[in-house]
């Protein structure tokens, strides 16, 4: 839809409508497939693999009630999802597997959802962060930043651009606007918010001619420079103002490529149809105008800027070069004025030609030197779990983003630097960034590309010493064009997270380069839809090998997906409580270790499975035989129909020749006073009924709460790592918020762990290699007994020839 009216025109996101016969579904009551990866210990014959179909329901929006009255939309919102769900068995290695399959799908009422961003402000320079900070949204203060500069804000239902500008109240950086991409199926996504430090103020003499450089490269000459006639100041009531003026001038140099995350906004204008289109910018700056006694912000009219045109070397760029500035409430750049060509004679060898443009300062805003940018592409980006690049392995909720560096030398344009910065959201089936490209030169346009998820850098795959074009996911021709490049290819000590790309536009009828992982702008449908085997570039997450298995299937990116069950792992959508336990490890080798989860007391649920975690122990690097493992529990609570408390049975299992060494004293402590007492004769795991109360780091259970899945069980997982109840770290402390230690002996060289099983192979051979395990390990153990009865034998023998020697004595 299209508004119009004198000011212009402006576009609204695209509807679409879908016609359903009368009495026909709204939801297919058959659900599609869905295959989840079943334990290490789950081979599955009759289908040759480890995974199993249990299908889902479509998330999607369902037509309520039919009444005879008009009206815009339903009281109650609908949605398609599970209606019924059958258990059945799954064979496994020495027990039974319950899990639970859609059996159909039909409306009922949508999963209420709340979306949240969350992120940090900091300085772009050196990461101090801006310390009770005030966040608006709309001209209205919506929340703060707290000391270390953390922010979370609930975006409202009816919001499809999120646009915050973030206010220094100590005034030391300037005012930051930007546009935050979320995910509107509702969950966390974290945003690091770069700030740009205030420049010193300058004292002015109003009475005079004033010239103020803009450019921060010392051993460059400034881009533009502005300059301010005589008694151009005015108070805000319009007064003229006569005497020194405080004068703060911020200029974001696009030539300085460490602060290209800095740009505000999203570099976007509306034109006169109503289109959003895109900037490159020249520079941004910001003005602070102050009275001598800076109590008041003032003013100036007939403020010049001149650009300088050997800075611009692009013809179309010149003259179409734009003065604009920034809409706070909306994100938009809106149009200032023009540009018009003079000559400037310095010196008899020196004539210098400028862009001169005039504009008035009335308010604080940001201004910027911008042209529109038609040539434009889609970057596909997938991110995973870890180096294996599965389809099932991949993640959401990653924040990618894309600095367009301006063409290399040898191409007829601008010196190396950064024109814009782009930020998308990755979904089940990655993003699409845009990016300028040329369909011309391949190197007309490279960007540099980079994924973080909650403020973590994701590695980027290698490109030397040699490029694996089937890792990094391009056609090998294709990929020689792109002249794909890791961040550290020259120099090993640099970080492995960004990657550098020349964005050569696909040409047309040539089928290596129309499959991905660049597409044109026109083609984004097809970007976003494409299949896992088209082109795409990739990021992964460095992981400990894991595996999580719930009963109920749920999908913890997409809280849409939450299932009313008796096992479902979360018992509520809006409230997910996550609970990890600190095992520690004696013994030579990483080890896997398994928690298993049932019902305890709850009548519904007693001995029925509520889910399976298998992790891998981290090895310590500098004491030699410790590991230690943070490893996933449900927690007790109530279950989903909020009646009863169920105390979950815990099972804490190393997958390995362990016994338990000790207990926390405290978590003992806890677990004795809190009956019932989970039974504990065997000295290989650990049983519990897991503890009501949030303990924390002293009992070596960590437990957080949160609206998203994901964040509760980061934050647990790092507090895990930390032994705290209260800071986080990536990075394992061994002996540090221990709940349970175990003694290990070596693994014979013919057991695999569980990753290892996993990885040999997804087919029979997986589970060949087990039986080939488990019949020598019977075979060394006959070995072991019949050289024990034989070694008994000769024992007796010596003992009793002994003992007749000693009689002759």
């Amino acid at each position: 839809c299209r508004a119009s009216n004198i000011a212009g025109s402006v576009k609204s996101q695209p509807a679409t409508l879908t016609v359903i016969a009368l009495g026909g579904p709204s939801c297919n009551p058959k659900p599609v497939s869905h295959f989840i990866q079943l334990p290490h210990d789950c081979y599955q014959n009759l289908t040759q693999s480890f995974y199993y179909n249990v299908g889902k329901c479509p998330v999607t929006t369902c037509t309520g009630e039919h009444e005879p009255e008009l009206r815009c939309k339903d009281k109650i919102a609908y949605c398609c999802g599970a209606v019924t769900l059958e258990q059945r068995k799954i064979s496994c290695t020495k027990y039974m597997l319950p899990i639970k399959v859609v059996s159909s799908c039909g409306c009922q009422k949508c999963i209420e959802t709340r979306t949240i961003v969350r992120g940090r402000a900091v300085a772009a320079d050196n990461g101090e962060a801006m310390r009770f900070g005030q966040i608006f949204m709309n001209g209205k203060k919506i929340s703060m930043t707290g000391y270390r500069g953390t922010f979370s804000i609930q975006v409202p239902t009816d919001i499809d651009r999120l646009v915050l500008t973030f206010v220094d109240r100590y005034q030391k950086f300037v005012n930051t606007t930007k546009v935050l991409p979320f995910n509107k199926k509702g969950g966390s996504v974290f945003h690091e918010i770069k700030l740009v430090r205030k420049r010193p103020a300058v004292t002015l003499d109003c009475s005079v001619s004033n010239t103020i450089p803009l450019g921060t490269i010392e051993s460059q000459n400034p881009i533009a420079e502005l300059h301010i006639p005589p008694n151009s100041f005015y108070r805000q009531n319009g007064d003229i103002y006569n005497g020194l003026v405080k004068a703060s001038v911020t200029f974001l140099d696009p030539r300085d490529l460490s602060l290209a995350s800095a740009a505000q906004s999203d570099l976007n204008f509306i034109n006169e149809e109503g289109d959003v289109l895109p900037l490159r910018t020249y520079g941004m700056f910001s003005l602070d105008f102050m009275d001598e006694a800076e109590m008041e912000s003032l003013n100036a009219g007939q403020v010049k800027v001149f650009l300088d045109s050997a800075q611009v070397k692009m013809p179309k760029h010149l003259e179409n070069m734009k003065l604009w500035s920034l809409n706070p409430e909306t994100g938009f750049w809106e149009e200032e004025g023009d540009f018009t060509f003079i000559r400037s004679q310095r010196s008899k060898r020196e004539e210098r030609t400028f862009l001169v443009g005039n504009m008035e300062i009335r308010e604080r805003r940001l201004f910027n030197l911008d042209v529109p940018e038609s040539r434009r592409c889609y970057v596909k980006v997938r991110t995973f779990r870890s180096d294996r690049f599965m389809s099932s392995d991949q993640i959401e909720r990653v924040v990618v983003s894309l600095i367009n560096i301006e063409p290399m030398q040898g191409f007829a344009s601008n010196p190396r630097a950064w024109g814009r910065f782009d930020s998308v959201i990755t979904g089940s089936n990655g993003a699409c960034v845009p990016a300028f490209c040329d369909d011309v030169q391949p190197d007309a346009y490279s960007a540099y590309v980079m994924a973080t998820l909650g403020g973590e850098e994701l590695e980027a795959v290698a490109s030397s010493p040699r490029m694996n074009f089937n890792r990094i996911g391009v056609q090998q021709s294709y990929l020689n064009r792109l002249q794909y490049r890791r961040s550290d290819h020259e120099d090993a000590k640099l970080k492995k997270t960004a990657f550098k790309i020349n964005v050569a536009k696909p040409t047309p009828n040539v089928p290596d380069e129309m499959n991905g992982p660049i597409y044109p702008y026109e083609n984004l449908k097809e970007c976003e839809e494409a299949s896992f085997s088209a082109g795409h570039f990739r990021f992964y997450r460095i992981e400990g090998d894991r595996y999580d298995y719930n009963t109920v299937a749920f999908n913890e990116d997409d809280p849409m997906s939450w299932t009313e069950d008796y096992l479902a792992w979360w018992p509520k959508p809006l409230e997910f409580r996550a609970c990890y336990i600190k095992v520690k490890l004696n013994g030579p080798q990483e080890i896997t270790v398994r928690s298993r989860n049932m019902g305890g007391t709850h009548p519904r649920t007693v001995g029925e499975i509520y889910g399976i975690r298998d992790v891998r122990s981290t090895r310590a690097l500098d004491q030699w035989g410790i590991s230690a493992v943070c490893l996933e529990f449900k927690c007790s609570g109530m279950l989903y129909d909020q009646e009863r408390i169920d105390r979950t049975l815990v099972k804490i299992i190393p997958q390995n020749d362990c016994h338990r060494e000790s207990v926390n004293n405290m978590l003992q402590e806890y677990l004795v006073n809190h009956l019932p007492l989970a039974v504990n004769n065997d000295t290989s795991e650990f049983t519990m009924l897991a503890p009501l109360d949030p303990l924390g780091h002293n009992y070596g259970i960590y437990t957080v709460t949160d609206q998203d899945p994901r964040t509760a069980k980061e934050t647990a997982l790092g507090r895990c790592f930390d032994g705290s109840s209260d800071s986080v770290s990536r990075v394992m402390k061994f002996n540090v918020g221990v709940a349970l230690t175990f003694n290990c002996n070596n693994r014979q060289v013919s057991q695999q762990n569980v990753f290892q099983s996993l990885q040999t192979s997804l087919g029979q051979s997986a589970v060949n290699n087990m039986r080939i395990g488990q019949r020598k390990r019977r075979r060394g153990q006959r070995d072991n007994q019949f050289g024990l009865r034989l070694f008994n034998r000769k024992r007796k023998q010596r003992e009793s020839h002994r003992g007749q020697r000693q009689k002759s004595f």
